[in-house]
C-alpha cells in the first residue's frame, strides 16, 4: 500500500509544480493545463533548458 501512495503523492505533486512553473513563466490557464498533464516531463524540460 505505501508503494501507491508515494507513486499517487509523487504525480500530484510533479502536476502542481509544472503548473506552478508554466504559470509563473507563460501566465496562461491553458499552458498551465497541458504542462499540468505533462506533468514531470515539463519539470524536466524546464530545468534543462531554462
Amino acid at each position: 500500500m505505501e508503494n501507491k501512495t508515494v507513486i499517487k503523492s509523487g504525480i500530484s505533486f510533479g502536476s502542481v509544480l509544472a503548473i506552478t512553473i508554466s504559470w509563473s513563466v507563460n501566465h496562461s490557464i491553458i499552458w498551465a493545463i497541458i504542462h499540468g498533464c505533462l506533468s514531470w516531463l515539463y519539470v524536466i524540460y524546464y530545468a534543462i533548458f531554462r
